[in-house]
């Protein structure tokens, strides 16, 4: 019998949650909780007009409209109570034990009502799959990741309920009904125009020269963050407010080159995009930025030396049909501008340099080029050269070690056999003369 009475008491507390007309004894202390939790995350108290209810539909039990709405879903339908559902339900989260089953569903509950919210600010509409703004190709994006944040309002993309746009150039992603805001243009273009990098260190000119706004978006700010807070950008030397500069690190250019320096610095949003889509771009010639780098970075000449080498093996590839074959020479086009030239760097180029990692590969690329050409092919080796002021040892080549090369003819002798020998060199003298005797030649025709 004891069990039949909590059978009923428990069917009722769940069939009419919302009964004012309950008896104060044991039944209330028994659903109290349940009651104030679920008041709580609908965002309706007892004291609210929405609240009451008629007799007849109390005693029907229809109160949470169980045939019309799945269960865990909410009664709040405009933005204000969604606010006031939100908060109430944040302070039941906290006040709930921690890692209770209960909590876990008041968290369920929260996301569900922020979910809704964002679906009331933003409603679903068919947008165009490409648009084209200030330079920018925006396409639609059809990830429902939630971990996406508008570039433009500072606010997460709720992929679920949200479209939200990424620019195929600078990934700039944002709302769909943030594009018609956009005031910068695309950095791309930029980078496609104009791709050099600020050379000076942090070059700042002062707010008042900014007229005390942000450089980017023209909103007031100042260094007491009244009415926004001015956060400077490394790079540029500019100041920025929140919206435009969210303290991203990032490495600058200017700082390595003339300090070896790579630790990150706060940079704006534009900034980072920039140095990101610039930072494999081989725009730096360090010969003549600072050319005293060389005499302080023993791995700077290093890579130089192997770069050269690399350049002085790359007539051999073009001219043998085993290493076009074989494509050897895609070993680097990652770093295409290393078989073009050894003066231009890239950022990332310098980057890898201090961690020691293109140090390494580039010492493996450069050993398997040299055995091609000393070991594997016979038409590679039979471009070689024989010393020809000592006329022994084994075929030299160009890139090895212990020669020199002939910078008229590029013959190729031993190191000390060049340097010790104070005449000209053997195969110059030989084509001189040559040269001499086909000039000589017509002019005896003549005077015959």
């Amino acid at each position: 019998m004891e069990c039949d009475e909590k059978l009923v008491r428990f069917r009722q507390a769940h069939l009419n949650p919302f009964n004012k007309q309950l008896g104060q004894g044991q039944h209330d202390q028994e659903a109290g909780d349940d009651l104030s939790c679920r008041d709580s995350l609908l965002g309706l108290s007892h004291g609210d007009p929405g609240f009451q209810c008629s007799e007849r539909v109390m005693d029907l039990g229809l109160a949470e409209d169980h045939f019309s709405r799945p269960v865990g879903l909410f009664l709040a339908s405009d933005i204000q109570q969604l606010r006031q559902a939100i908060e109430e339900c944040k302070q039941v989260i906290l006040e709930l034990p921690e890692h209770s089953e209960r909590q876990k569903d008041a968290v369920v509950r929260l996301i569900h009502l922020r979910l809704k919210l964002q679906e009331l600010k933003d409603p679903s509409e068919d947008e165009p799959n490409i648009r084209v703004l200030l330079e920018h190709r925006f396409y639609k994006e059809k990830s429902k990741s939630v971990k996406q944040t508008c570039d433009k309002c500072n606010a997460i993309i709720w992929g679920l309920i949200q479209t939200w746009y990424t620019c195929t150039g600078c990934y700039y992603r944002c709302h769909s009904k943030c594009l018609n805001l956009i005031t910068k243009p695309c950095v791309r273009s930029k980078v496609s125009h104009q791709a050099e990098y600020e050379l000076s260190i942090c070059p700042e000119t002062g707010l008042d020269s900014q007229d005390y706004r942000c450089a980017e978006c023209r909103a007031p700010i100042s260094l007491r963050g009244v009415p926004s807070e001015a956060r400077q950008c490394d790079y540029t030397g500019l100041y920025y407010c929140g919206n435009c500069h969210w303290n991203d690190l990032a490495i600058i250019p200017a700082r390595v080159i003339h300090n070896w320096d790579f630790e990150p610095r706060k940079v704006s949003r534009c900034s980072m995009r920039y140095l990101a889509l610039m930072v494999s771009r081989p725009v730096l010639k360090l010969r003549e930025i600072n050319p005293l780098l060389f005499n302080y970075v023993e791995e700077l000449v290093e890579i130089r030396k192997l770069r050269q080498d690399i350049l002085l093996m790359k007539p051999y590839f073009i001219t043998c049909k085993e290493a076009m074959e074989a494509r050897l020479l895609l070993q680097l086009q990652d770093r295409q501008h290393f078989v073009e030239n050894d003066e231009m760097y890239s950022l990332q180029d310098l980057v890898d340099i201090q961690a020691g990692r293109l140090s390494c590969s580039l010492t493996e690329i450069h050993t398997l080029f040299a055995k091609h050409i000393k070991l594997d092919c016979e038409r590679c080796q039979a471009k070689g050269f024989v010393c020809e002021l000592c006329k022994e040892g084994d075929v030299l080549f160009p890139f090895d070690s212990h020669t020199s090369v002939c910078t008229d003819c590029s013959a190729v002798f031993h190191r000390d056999c060049y340097y010790d020998n104070s005449t000209t060199c053997p195969r110059c003298a030989r084509l001189s003369l040559r040269k001499q005797s086909l000039f000589r030649g017509p002019s005896a025709e003549e005077q015959a």
